[in-house]
């Protein structure tokens, strides 16, 4: 009732809310688009995206690299999936091996989600694209 009471107040500023995420994500984009070893998220024109999460893959094996190059910035990223779900433990008993998805399992080598969320600033994200442009000087 009390996280009901919070989350009822937050209603009439959710598309504040999502407009800020959809422009830190546009602003991400403008500024990777152009990096090769960057590939942004695809949208389609058909619809909209509020960007939970802000995921880019890693081309060339770099990923963990960049992300330790972000921390020692103090600048947090996460790679959400490490492992495809039909490699995890939970889901050994349908006897699936590695190679039988091999798109996932590419993925989870590649993929990196950068911060984004409702209160970011551009003095923040500014910060970050820097830094993930200057990782790939």
């Amino acid at each position: 009732t009390i996280q009901a009471a919070v989350l009822l107040s937050k209603l009439p500023y959710l598309d504040s809310y999502c407009e800020s995420r959809k422009k830190a994500a546009d602003t991400y984009d403008n500024a990777f688009r152009k990096i090769n070893q960057i590939k942004i998220p695809k949208r389609s024109s058909k619809s909209t995206h509020v960007f939970h999460q802000y995921t880019i893959q890693i081309k060339d094996g770099k990923r963990d690299e960049l992300k330790n190059f972000l921390s020692s910035k103090d600048i947090p990223s996460v790679v959400y999936y490490p492992k495809p779900l039909h490699l995890q433990n939970a889901f050994a008993f349908l006897g699936y091996k590695e190679g039988d998805f091999p798109i996932a399992e590419r993925l989870c080598e590649k993929v990196l989600s950068l911060p984004i969320h409702t209160e970011m600033d551009e003095e923040q994200l500014d910060y970050i694209i820097e830094s993930v442009l200057e990782f790939f000087k």
